[in-house]
């Protein structure tokens, strides 16, 4: 690159001369026991390659096994010059061991060759101490492998005295044999993954594979004692010839790609560049400054002298390094933002360049990883209601790398006129993520995307027409996401008996609508579901696409134990049984609770506003009233509660929860003691999900009541939706 010098993982730049090759090893630890299964080697600054069964090996598993370890994370280590800094990596790109001959299946037993066996994986080093600089190396180069070539390999251990030196003897480009001299360290256990390296070409040929080892004692299982046939100092690895054409086959080839090498056509936007350059940095003073700026953000190491790159070398940098482009035009803005314009318009002329500076996007990153939990499960939604023209979206959450790759590709979101400057997808689908996080996220949020597009001069009043276009979305979403409803006020009079009232509501925002239940009268358990699923039945015929209507039952403060949801009524000569809340969604509302203390219906706003956003609140153990009081003043964004507690001041407790101004609550009703299996099993769904979740318990426990013998109640007052005017005034009064 020049005066430029390429940067290694964890922004560790060579500074000059070639880095030792063992810094390109990278130790994969086992998760069992956190010792080394085999090696790696750097592949990108984000990427490392190892052998598939190194990674099985790490993971406890068989070496041939071909199922892909989604989820699983594994522990790395890398050495530099400064020390060693251990990360995280998850495998991206999946090739099992197979066998050489194309047959079905995992290689055989007592194979010695095999086919694929390869795995890139991305990886994160953790930041390295104040004063510290970054372990790493540079990116190596790979060259093809071929017989004569005398080579190195590293323990996973990476350790310096590990090296073993052997010679390629044979390499039909899919395999090479390697021997070694009688001498020294021998590739064996702990060598596979890593890399190949030659001096000579001073790039990396190939990963250890397999040593052959001598024959085992079948008793023993120790070597048997040398003899004149035995294999010695043999190993085999695979070419990177072969890695490159199964990486490719497998939709990696984009991590192989390198400088063009001297001679190769340049880069169409270089050529323009190198022509702006020279004119906005006429003098080797400011071409230097600026050269070093981009240099510092982009992690890439410089030389003192010369002071500056030729404006040549400056353009190159910008159509190699994806964010170097960015990182010079956020250092300029300020100075000369026509000149930004004009770099920017230039580098469309190539496909490198990305469009957020390196800050730019770890700011991003960090931002999108400090949204709550239960606000991450909805980002995918937000990503494709802001972008519904964009082809092959990828399904995932935002802050993965792959979705905000393919994200920074968008160069508009299609609502930009001819002359207008292009809004890039990747900010109208951060305003459409903004609105669903709570207020300081989506403050942070939006700051960032007006500093983006403020670099690239967007119009101020572009993104906002974006951000009210999110807005508007978020709203619709809330319409939207009412389902209808049935309220059943209810009144206990006797033993058995119950005075019921009911009203409508489609979800629409038309209102309530008072139902017909016939003469009133004391009505038993079974007469009241009966109603109750009368009106059902014409709710779901009346509009069927709506979804099945949420059952809400409206009782005072001593009716929230009455078992509504194990109600059920049977048409005589019927066959199938109806049962109230394993068919329907029922919850509970207790309105007289809040309206007896009504200071805290600020704090039901304000709880229910976060209802997605705040982590769940679980009360446990011997709670007392007098320590939930003190723990739902602390924490006013509590939206959602589950209560564990001992069955005798349970009551009391779900009760100073819900008029202290708690949308959601959860509890057992049967649960003795304070431990709930069921409360547990529903309680990790998301909030509103939680109702279709407790329905699916209590439908559990019909058909397997002695696995399912909790009695799941679910509390719930959404402040946005309408009660009756009576239920206001006189909860308990009869019609």
């Amino acid at each position: 690159m020049g005066w430029f010098r390429e940067r290694g993982p964890g922004g560790g730049a060579d500074t000059g001369g070639s880095a030792d090759p063992r810094h390109r090893v990278v130790s994969v630890l086992r998760a069992a026991d956190g010792r080394s299964a085999g090696a790696g080697v750097v592949l990108t600054r984000d990427h490392l390659l190892t052998c598939a069964h190194v990674v099985n090996d790490a993971l406890g598993k068989g070496a041939f096994e071909a199922a892909r370890p989604d989820g699983a994370v594994l522990e790395v280590r890398l050495r530099g010059p400064a020390g060693q800094v251990t990360g995280e990596a998850r495998v991206i790109h999946w090739l099992p061991p197979r066998r050489l001959d194309g047959g079905e299946g995992p290689p055989g037993p007592g194979e010695l060759e095999w086919a694929g066996d390869l795995a890139v994986l991305r990886f994160s080093l953790a930041e390295p101490s104040p004063g510290q600089r970054p372990a790493g190396a540079p990116v190596p180069e790979f060259r093809a492998m071929c017989v004569g070539q005398a080579v190195r390999a590293w323990h996973g251990s990476a350790h310096g005295g590990t090296f073993a030196e052997v010679r390629v003897r044979s390499c039909d480009g899919r395999v090479g044999y390697l021997d070694g001299a009688l001498s020294g360290m021998a590739i064996g256990p702990g060598y596979s993954g890593g890399p190949l390296w030659s001096d000579a070409e001073d790039a990396v040929v190939g990963l250890v594979a397999a040593a052959l080892l001598p024959p085992l004692d079948p008793v023993t299982g120790r070597p048997l004692p040398y003899e004149a046939g035995h294999p010695t100092r043999r190993s085999w690895g695979i070419p990177w010839q072969r890695i490159e054409d199964e990486l490719r086959a497998a939709g990696a080839g984009a991590l192989l790609a390198r400088s063009e090498p001297d001679g190769a056509p340049a880069d169409p936007a270089e050529g323009v560049l190198a022509d702006l350059l020279a004119g906005v940095f006429p003098t080797p003073v400011s071409r230097g400054e600026f050269a070093r700026a981009v240099a510092e953000r982009c992690g890439l190491g410089h030389p003192a002298r010369p002071p500056a790159p030729t404006t040549e070398e400056f353009a190159r940098v910008l159509v190699t390094e994806e964010r170097a482009l960015a990182a010079l035009t956020e250092a300029l803005r300020s100075r000369d933002p026509a000149a930004v314009e004009s770099l920017l318009k230039a580098g469309r002329l190539s496909p490198v360049p990305r469009l957020l500076s390196p800050r730019e996007h770890e700011r991003l990153r960090s931002l999108l990883d400090a949204v709550p939990g239960p606000v991450a499960e909805q980002l995918p939604e937000a990503v494709r209601a802001a972008l519904p023209m964009a082809a092959g979206l990828p399904h995932g959450t935002v802050p993965d790398g792959e979705l905000l790759g393919y994200l920074e590709q968008l160069t508009g979101d299609s609502r930009s006129g001819p002359s207008e400057q292009r809004v890039p997808g990747l900010l109208r689908a951060v305003e459409f993520v903004a609105v669903l996080c709570p207020a300081p996220e989506r403050a942070r949020l939006r700051l960032w995307a007006d500093g983006v597009a403020a670099r690239l001069g967007i119009p101020t009043g572009s993104l906002r027409e974006r951000r009210a276009d999110a807005e508007e979305w978020a709203r619709g979403r809330a319409r939207r996401g009412a389902p209808p409803r049935l309220l059943v006020h209810l009144a206990t009079v006797g033993a058995d008996a119950f005075r019921l009232r009911l009203w409508c509501d489609d979800g629409t925002g038309g209102g309530l609508h008072r139902t017909d239940t016939g003469p009133d009268r004391d009505r038993t358990a079974a007469e009241a579901a009966r109603e109750v699923l009368r009106e059902l039945a014409r709710l779901c015929r009346t509009d069927p696409d709506a979804g099945r209507p949420v059952v809400e039952v409206l009782v005072d403060r001593d009716g929230l134990e009455i078992p509504v949801d194990e109600w059920e009524f049977t048409e005589p000569g019927g066959l199938v049984p109806g049962v109230l809340g394993a068919e329907y969604a029922l919850v509970v509302h207790c309105p007289e609770l809040l309206r007896r203390n009504e200071r805290f219906l600020s704090d039901w706003r304000h709880r229910w506003d976060r209802l997605e956003s705040a982590a769940p609140l679980r009360l446990t153990g011997a709670t007392q009233v007098r320590e939930v009081y003190g723990m739902l003043l602390e924490r006013r964004d509590a939206a959602r509660v589950s209560v564990e507690v001992p069955a005798p001041v349970r009551r009391e407790v779900v009760q100073v929860c819900l008029a202290m101004g708690v949308p959601v609550v959860l509890w057992d009703r049967a649960a003795a003691q304070d431990a709930s299996p069921a409360v547990r099993q529903v309680a990790g769904a998301p909030a509103r999900a939680l109702p279709e979740q407790v329905r699916s318990y209590r439908a559990k426990t019909l058909h397997h009541p002695s696995d399912h013998t909790g009695r799941p109640v679910l509390a719930w007052a959404d402040p946005d939706r309408a009660l009756p005017e009576l239920q206001l005034s006189e909860p308990t009064e009869a019609p």
